[in-house]
């Protein structure tokens, strides 16, 4: 007979078993405004499937399992022969599998094609954000690709792939593919111009060979990289295939794999070309950093999108938490102070999740592929890109610093229990950082900000249009956009307010498309706490007079 003292009550069931898409009420909707209506149905039943295997049990075991299990590094096989392999736990090819099949990497060619895309990625991330590495730069590498329509007709097919397939082999001869990147060099980081591989020419047109390192290269198991080099003509972009067309490997040595604070299920590593490493040329000599800008503009949103899957499940767990705790008499979320602290981290995710959404529908509308969909009253491609060249980094920033503080917080509402690995928290928590590091640090986002206002005013226009379309709605977001315009006017000394104006610029656009589209309730917590300056530092500061119980309601998984 168990004793009693082993009677467990007061605690909240695993959140598993639900629709992580349905159940994110701000997510769905979001597909729902920027899709056109021909494509909803088909988008909804894809994202369905997709939102109810990422809230099973079996795909949380599988994230458990990857992240249990790292990666290991095999850089010789038992005769001594050299081949820098990567293994992986089979946890990780089965989440790897399930959301290429789910059309992860193929945004580019169908009809709303980044919208379906971008929720997509939203939701696997939730239950696993390793495995989104790989996925976000195969998606990525489409746009720099298509520089040498020649490389183009070959990869992107295997890129848009909704077939998963591990093994190293040409790729003529694969049904998919997977891309990665290696830019960055231990000398440089972020300043990639100071990169010293070389390329040298040879005889065939295109063709050339590397000799250097790599100090990061993402996800060394894909089939191909994108890789920055010295060339004769200057710092240009080269496609380096694993197995070349004859089925040998190529030189790509794989000295060690990372040991980093989160993200432990993908591979991170530093590779050396040793002269012999074999590359194609993309695009044209010296253009290599223009080339490659298309990839990282796209993985750039994907740490927006990212960061707002880190923050929606956090916030989720939270709620989902203090729905069922009891403590001083009552339930958590029945707590006053309680519920003003899960408010106000609701808020910070479907900021996250609508910002990153409506980028999403820009790229879309960029392409030509929105087929009438909301991208907020225009869909001018012009527009839109010019949209995107700022708003991308100033979302980049914002998002990705505000995901470790909401993840935090989130932690904390478990209490104990959140510290503890088995309630998934300190995974979460793990992970929250990367996303502000990769693809450029904060400053690298703020400075890239500051080029575009010095450089493109169309970007700047299109961005004002975007804010102007809520004017009038709330006199806390119209006196935050003459703020802005203030702070736009002077441009003296604007290197070192660059952190400022960007975290400024990314709130005002937040302000604007709440108030555009989410419920009154929560845009009016928002432009209260964020935009009136009726908030705290610390989360839980919302004015105790906003309707915080609906705000609560809204983002809380329904299982």
């Amino acid at each position: 007979m168990a004793a009693s003292t082993h009677t467990v009550t007061n605690q909240a069931p695993p959140l598993v078993g639900y629709d992580v898409f349905t159940s994110d009420r701000a997510l769905a909707e979001a597909v729902e405004r920027h899709l056109a209506p021909d494509l909803l149905a088909e988008a909804r039943d894809e994202l369905g499937l997709l939102g109810r295997a990422t809230g099973s049990a079996q795909v949380w075991e599988w994230g458990e399992q990857a992240n249990e299990h790292p990666p290991r590094l095999r850089t010789h096989d038992r005769y001594g022969r050299r081949i820098d392999e990567v293994v992986f736990h089979p946890a990780w090819h089965r989440l790897l599998g399930k959301s290429v099949s789910a059309g992860l990497t193929d945004a580019w060619g169908r009809p709303g094609g980044h919208v379906r895309r971008a929720a997509g990625f939203l939701v696997a991330s939730q239950a696993e954000a390793g495995h989104g590495c790989p996925v976000s730069m195969t998606h990525a590498a489409v746009p720099a690709l298509r520089a040498e329509p020649e490389l183009a007709a070959v990869w992107e097919p295997a890129a848009l792939s909704h077939v998963y397939e591990r093994e190293l082999r040409p790729v003529a001869e694969k049904p998919g593919a997977l891309l990665g990147m290696a830019m960055t060099e231990k000398q440089g980081g972020s300043d990639v111009r100071s990169n010293t591989t070389e390329a040298r020419p040879l005889a065939a047109d295109g063709e050339y060979v590397l000799t250097g390192h790599k100090w990061f290269c993402s996800a060394p198991m894909s089939d191909a990289f994108l890789v920055l080099a010295q060339a004769p003509g200057g710092l240009t972009c080269f496609l380096v295939p694993r197995v070349l067309a004859d089925g040998s490997r190529n030189a790509f040595a794989i000295q060690r794999l990372k040991d980093k604070l989160g993200n432990r299920s993908n591979a991170s590593a530093e590779v050396e070309f040793d002269g012999t490493t074999w590359a194609r040329r993309v695009g044209e000599e010296g253009r290599g950093i223009r080339t490659i800008m298309g990839m990282v503009a796209a993985t750039r949103l994907d740490c927006v999108l990212g960061s707002a899957a880190l923050m929606r499940q956090a916030v989720a767990q939270a709620v989902h938490h203090a729905s069922y705790r009891s403590a001083f008499g009552g339930l958590l979320v029945e707590k006053p102070l309680m519920r003003n602290v899960l408010a106000d981290l609701a808020l910070e995710s479907e900021a996250a999740t609508v910002l990153g959404m409506r980028l999403a529908a820009a790229y879309d509308a960029d392409s030509g592929s929105d087929h009438g969909a909301d991208t907020g009253g225009r869909s001018d491609p012009e527009q839109e890109r010019a949209f995107l060249r700022i708003t991308v980094p100033a979302a980049k920033y914002w998002v990705t610093k505000r995901c470790t503080p909401v993840v935090a917080e989130a932690l904390e509402c478990l209490g104990g229990n959140g510290y503890v690995e088995e309630s998934g928290m300190p995974r979460l928590l793990r992970e929250s950082p990367l996303n502000s590091v990769w693809e450029g640090s904060g400053n690298v986002q703020a400075l890239d900000v500051v080029r575009v206002l010095r450089t493109e005013p169309a970007a700047l226009d299109a961005l004002l249009r975007e804010v102007g379309a809520a004017r009038g709605a709330d006199h806390r977001l119209d006196r935050a956009i003459r703020g802005l315009l203030v702070e736009l006017a002077d441009l003296e000394g604007i290197e070192a307010r660059a952190r400022r104006l960007t975290e400024r610029l990314a709130l005002v656009l937040q302000g604007a498309l709440l108030v555009r589209w989410a419920p009154p309730e929560v845009a009016d917590a928002f432009c209260a706490a964020r935009l009136g300056g009726d908030g705290g530092a610390a989360f839980g500061t919302l004015p105790h007079t906003l309707d915080l119980r609906a705000v609560v309601e809204r983002a809380r998984a329904v299982v």
